[in-house]
């Protein structure tokens, strides 16, 4: 078991803590209450506390490695352009489809080296389930069953002579997307669309049931790099629109570029739709 590898155990049993308190709060009178944040985005005493258990442990783990949280305070994260190693998390993510009660809401962990993510757990509260990932060594779906239950996870290659199967944001649609949707409508033929909330599609495509998750809307950095290793780890890819893998934490803002989440990377279909230019 390499270094990495032993680190899985222990955040399993972290998320799944943190899953337990949010699903408490999900399923509690006021559950949609929630107050809003500069960005105008929402914040829920569900994410408050999943932080906190999430920091807690995080820092018992290893009090060496710094935490970059969605929740994190401005002086937390001071400095954190020189961490060559940490932790980058977001306690709730999908806390729109968590007041709008859809269900469709992770946990995402990522061990960040040197600005590439090394490691990644997708966990789903409601499920007790675990994605996680780690590239170069592999990628597992963990499930509880009064201990966690493991299987590999291998993205799919794409299928000639069937339909593509796209993942999109129920949230989020846009001409860009538009656009792309229709490229590929004529560079490939029949697309199946199949809309989620969250970083489920990273999962999805994870575990072989989707080929393509184009994303041009606004997104942050903790939303993708759990999910990058994930989808490393499977056999897939997250390019950005210039067909480089994603970085962390290497500029002052923490959003993420457009991107194409991609199960089989080597495709020349992909390396035509980066050279279209659309999303740019």
């Amino acid at each position: 078991m390499s270094e990495l590898h032993s680190l899985i155990p222990p955040l399993l049993t972290l998320c799944h803590e943190a899953g337990e308190a949010i699903c408490r709060h999900y399923n509690a009178p006021g559950a949609d209450q929630y107050q809003s944040k500069g960005d105008e985005s929402p914040l829920t005493r569900a994410d408050l506390d999943s932080h906190d258990i999430l920091s807690h442990g995080l820092h018992q783990l290893d009090p060496q490695l710094p935490i970059l949280s969605e929740e994190s305070s401005e002086q937390e994260l001071r400095g954190r352009l020189n961490w060559g190693r940490f932790w980058m998390v977001d306690p709730l993510d999908g806390t729109k489809e968590f007041l709008a009660r859809t269900g469709e809401f992770t946990i995402n962990i990522a061990l960040i080296d040197n600005n590439k993510p090394v490691l990644g757990v997708l966990y789903l509260p409601l499920e007790q389930a675990a994605y996680a990932g780690i590239p170069g060594e592999g990628a597992f779906l963990y499930q509880y069953q009064h201990d966690w239950q493991s299987t590999a996870l291998k993205a799919r290659s794409l299928p000639e002579g069937e339909p593509l199967i796209l993942h999109a944001s129920r949230r989020h649609m846009g001409p860009r997307l538009s656009a792309c949707l229709d490229w590929l409508a004529t560079h490939w033929g029949p697309i199946e669309r199949r809309n989620s909330g969250s970083a489920l599609k990273f999962c999805e495509l994870a575990k072989g049931e989707g080929d393509l998750y184009p994303r041009y809307s606004p997104c942050c950095e903790w939303d993708t790099a759990a999910g990058q290793a994930l989808l490393e780890a499977a056999g897939g890819a997250l390019l950005g629109l210039d067909g480089k893998p994603l970085r962390y934490n290497c500029h002052e803002s923490l959003y993420s570029p457009s991107f194409y989440a991609l199960a089989d990377p080597g495709q020349d279909l992909w390396q035509q739709l980066l050279a279209s230019g659309i999303g740019r």
